[in-house]
């Protein structure tokens, strides 16, 4: 599971694995993960729509910024959750209530819904969140997103 979690090459994992006494070919790995990879994709994406009674409170942070792309200003949306994992990012022109509306759209279709949504100023957001019927789950506040016990939120400001 480890050339999952970080980012080896077929031929590391390779490596790795003579160095422990398995002797295998970097094909037998990625015939390894063909087979068995969808079935840890299907487990962990089961594990994240029904998460266990006691798993702690799901917080998703939302956060965009300007990125210019081809000469032109567009807005990346980012959505991470409480253990820091990114959980989507959304590219659009604007930075209204539509956008924000097909964002979170986007993200409750896959996710389902959080238990809390922090978020900074942005009126977008409220709307957005008033339009769907969950208003109610949004902390906000000038950068409540991007304090110090958020550090490892790869938008931190």
């Amino acid at each position: 599971m480890m050339y999952v979690r970080y980012s080896l090459s077929l031929r590391n994992v390779e490596d790795l694995r003579h160095e422990r006494g398995i002797d295998i070919c970097h094909e037998t790995v990625r015939y390894w993960w063909n087979k068995f990879g969808p079935l840890f994709v299907k487990e962990i994406r089961e594990k994240r729509l029904h998460p266990v009674p006691h798993h702690s409170n799901r917080k998703w942070y939302f956060d965009e910024v300007f990125v210019k792309i081809n000469g032109e200003t567009y807005y990346l949306w980012s959505a991470v959750d409480h253990e820091g994992e990114i959980l989507e990012a959304f590219v659009s022109k604007r930075r209204d209530r539509k956008a924000a509306l097909d964002f979170l759209k986007k993200i409750m279709k896959r996710y389902g819904k959080s238990k809390t949504i922090v978020t900074d100023k942005l009126p977008s957001y409220r709307a957005a969140l008033k339009m769907i019927g969950n208003a109610n789950l949004q902390k906000l506040g000038r950068w409540v997103n991007n304090r110090a016990e958020n550090s490892h939120l790869p938008f931190r400001r």
